[in-house]
C-alpha cells in the first residue's frame, strides 16, 4: 500500500488514495527508522480502507495520515454577514462629513451613490461587487435622460463610477472590503467632447448660420470667453446694475483672479494681501483631503476695488458678505453672515437680466475668460495653471486663442 523513496538522503514515503498518488517526507535518512515510521503510515491506511476510520471533510489525506488519523476538530467562527452597499455607503459619507470633505462635494457624493444604489439594491452585498454590477449600472443609466430631458451624459456616469471607485479605495484601506475596484473593461457610451471656448462672435456667427436647437445654442453659450474690452464693459455693466455692495467686488474679483464660486465665497478679508500684492485662493477641489492654498498677483483694478469695498465690508471674515439687513431679503440676520452658493449665482443672474449680458450661464465664464485671456496674451502656461490651480484636463479648451491672434500668429510662420 505505501513504499519508500530515498530523494537528496531523506526518505519519504508514497501512497495511493482515491485514485491519485500522494507522498510526503519522513525526515530522517535512517532506513530502519523511516521503515519504522511507514509501519505506522500502513496502519492507518489499512484502518482507512477497512472503514474503521474516516477522513473527515475538508482535510487533507496526507495531513490526515502524517497526524496517524487524529485530527483535532477545529472551531470555526460563526459566519460573518458581508457589508451591504447601504451600510457602506452610510460609513462613508458619516467619515467625510463634517469638513473632511467639502459640503457641496460630499453633496455630489451622496447623489452618485444613490444612482449605484437604485442599480445595486441596498442590501447588495458590498464584497461580491464584479464589472457585470458595474457594467449594468452604465447600460441602465445610458438609457434614462438627464438634465432638461437630455440623455444622460457618459461623462456623468463615469463620474458616477469614479465616486465609488474612491469610496472602495477608501474601504479596502479600512478592511471593509479586499482588492481591487473591478473596472476593468467596461463599455461606456461614446460621448461628445466639450467645444473649446469661444468669443462672443464666434458663438452669433454659428447661430445666425441656423439650424441648432435650444440646447445647442445654450452649449455654445456655456462655452463663451469674453476678450479684455467685453471684461471692461461687462464690469461697467454690473457696477450700475449690481442690487448688494458686494456684487461688482465680487465681479471683478472673479474676472481679475479667475477664482470659482466657492473659492470666492470661502474667501477670507485677511488673504488680501495689498503690501505684498496678491491674493491668497482656498481651494479644495485640487488635492483629496487636503485643503490647499494658490496665490494669485493682485490687479491694480482689483486692489482699488477691494480697498474700496473693505472700507464698507459688513464684517466677519469672510470677503464678501451679506449685511444684516439685505433689501428684498425675507431672511432676518443679527450679524453679517457669508454669502451661499444660491445667493451668489441669484445675483450673478439678477445684476445681468433683461440685457445683452443675460445668456451668460455662470461665474465660471470669468474663470474661462481669465485664462483664455491669459494664453492669448502669452503668459507662461506654468504661472497660468498655479494662478487657476489647474490640471491640465481642461487646458487644451481654453489655448484655443482669440481668431485673430491665432490667425497672426500662423501669418508669422507662413507669411
Amino acid at each position: 500500500m505505501a513504499s519508500l523513496e530515498k530523494r537528496n538522503q531523506t526518505y519519504r514515503i508514497v501512497f495511493m488514495y482515491g485514485g491519485k498518488r500522494h507522498g510526503f517526507s519522513l525526515g530522517t535518512g535512517d532506513r530502519r527508522e523511516a521503515e519504522s515510521l511507514a509501519g505506522g503510515v500502513e496502519k492507518t491506511l489499512m484502518r482507512i480502507e477497512q472503514k474503521l476510520l474516516k477522513v473527515p471533510t475538508g482535510v487533507d489525506i496526507v495531513t490526515f495520515v502524517q497526524n496517524d488519523g487524529r485530527i483535532e476538530p477545529v472551531e470555526t467562527s460563526p459566519a460573518v454577514e458581508p457589508i451591504t452597499f447601504a451600510q457602506f455607503r452610510d460609513r462613508y459619507l458619516a467619515t467625510h462629513a463634517g469638513g473632511a470633505m467639502e459640503s457641496n462635494s460630499l453633496g455630489t457624493v451622496r447623489i452618485h451613490l444613490g444612482h449605484i444604489a437604485a442599480t445595486l439594491g441596498e442590501r447588495f452585498p458590498l464584497p461580491s461587487l464584479a464589472s457585470s454590477d458595474l457594467q449594468s449600472h452604465i447600460t441602465r443609466r445610458a438609457a434614462m435622460k438627464g438634465a432638461r430631458g437630455r440623455r444622460l451624459s457618459p461623462t456623468t456616469i463615469r463620474k458616477e463610477l469614479a465616486t465609488l471607485r474612491a469610496a472602495w479605495n477608501w474601504a479596502v484601506h479600512t478592511g471593509l472590503v479586499t482588492g481591487h475596484f473591478p473596472n476593468r473593461g467596461l463599455v461606456f457610451p461614446k460621448t461628445d467632447e466639450k467645444p473649446p471656448f469661444m468669443t462672443w462672435q464666434e458663438i452669433e456667427r454659428r447661430i445666425q448660420a441656423g439650424g441648432l436647437s435650444d440646447k445647442q445654442k445654450a452649449e455654445l453659450w456655456n462655452a463663451l470667453f469674453l476678450t479684455l474690452a467685453e471684461i471692461d464693459e461687462l464690469l461697467a455693466y454690473a457696477r450700475s446694475a449690481a442690487r448688494q455692495p458686494w456684487v461688482y467686488p465680487m465681479f471683478v474679483f472673479a474676472a481679475h483672479t479667475g477664482a470659482r464660486r466657492s473659492e470666492m465665497i470661502r474667501a477670507q478679508a485677511a488673504d488680501v494681501d495689498f503690501e505684498a500684492g496678491t491674493v491668497l485662493i482656498r481651494e479644495k477641489k485640487r488635492a483629496r483631503g487636503i485643503r490647499t492654498t494658490r496665490r494669485v498677483p493682485l490687479s491694480s483694478r482689483l486692489a482699488e476695488v477691494l480697498r474700496g469695498w473693505l472700507e464698507v465690508h459688513p464684517g466677519g471674515q469672510t470677503l464678501f458678505g451679506q449685511e444684516t439687513a439685505v433689501v428684498r431679503s425675507k431672511t432676518k440676520r443679527s450679524a453679517a453672515t457669508p454669502l451661499t452658493r444660491d445667493e451668489a449665482h441669484d445675483h450673478f443672474k439678477r445684476t445681468l437680466s433683461g440685457g445683452k449680458w443675460e445668456v451668460l450661464r455662470g461665474w465660471h465664464v470669468l474663470r474661462h475668460s481669465f485664462a483664455s485671456n491669459c494664453a492669448a496674451k502669452g503668459v507662461d502656461q506654468r504661472l497660468i495653471d498655479s494662478w487657476l490651480g489647474h490640471t491640465t484636463e481642461i487646458r487644451k479648451r481654453y489655448l484655443h486663442l482669440i481668431p485673430s491672434n491665432e490667425k497672426q500668429a500662423l501669418g508669422g510662420v507662413f507669411g
